[in-house]
């Protein structure tokens, strides 16, 4: 078994070995992971040590370390702010929120990675800790396995400020469907608890913050705010529905 460091600030995740296969998910600096296969000299398989998310990347974009240094990564703390700058020994350089990091420094081998101060804030999870990290991605663009303020899909919104609040979710919405407490009522939800939606085959494919009794925000062609009820998100822009309600989950 071999192990993987993201030094970049964001790599793509494909489903296939291909440069034109989908992204199904990015990793972020700092990232670790294991290399479940060298599928060609382009390609190799990994699993993202936070979520287990599986995935091709180009081994160009990561720098291999050794089990020790994998199993002490797991301590790393999160960048809680917006954008951050760096030094590496590549130059300056940009990470966004939710990277992998430890304080003011971080060291792989021989190389020294450092930020201009303690970039790393411990939060505890809490409604008003979640919503003011949620309103930080408001306007970002909607991309398909994004999961940065450039670009981010619904379930890597939920995933990184869950992340950054410090509770761990799962990669897509149907895979964080399975985690937490599930509400008998919307009425009983509270400021960061997650609403779960599905299509017509009755399969979760959106998930979003709850940010008052009757609002939400997710990710839909941008992260925006919209009006929440029973029947699910209703889109003002439009004047219909755009997704239904399944389920609402706890997790604080």
């Amino acid at each position: 078994m071999s192990f993987g460091f993201c030094h970049l600030s964001i790599v793509p995740m494909r489903k296939d070995p291909s440069d034109t296969s989908e992204m199904i998910s990015q990793l972020l600096f700092g990232d670790v992971f294991e290399v479940l296969e060298k599928t060609t000299k382009n390609w190799i398989l990994i699993r993202n040590s936070y979520d287990n998310y599986e995935g091709y990347i180009d081994p160009k974009q990561q720098l291999e370390m050794n089990s020790e240094d994998f199993l002490a990564s797991q301590e790393n703390n999160f960048v809680n702010k917006e954008i951050t700058n760096i030094t590496s020994p590549f130059g300056q350089q940009i990470i966004p929120p939710a990277c992998s990091f430890s304080g003011k420094e971080m060291k792989l081998n021989t190389m020294v990675f450092e930020a201009p101060e303690d970039i790393v804030e411990i939060t505890k999870p809490n409604s008003e800790e979640i919503l003011k990290l949620a309103m930080t991605y408001l306007n970002a663009p909607y991309l398909w396995g994004g999961k940065t303020p450039f670009g981010i899909d619904c379930s890597g919104l939920t995933q990184m400020v869950y992340k950054m609040a410090g509770i761990k979710l799962f990669r897509d919405a149907a895979q964080q469907a399975t985690q937490g407490e599930v509400l008998n009522f919307l009425e009983e939800a509270k400021i960061g608890d997650l609403a779960f939606f599905d299509n017509e085959e009755g399969n979760i494919i959106h998930v979003g913050i709850i940010i008052s009794p009757n609002e939400i925000i997710h990710a839909s062609g941008q992260v925006r705010i919209d009006t929440l009820d029973h029947q699910g998100i209703f889109n003002k822009e439009i004047g219909e529905y755009s997704h239904q309600l399944r389920l609402v989950k706890t997790f604080l």
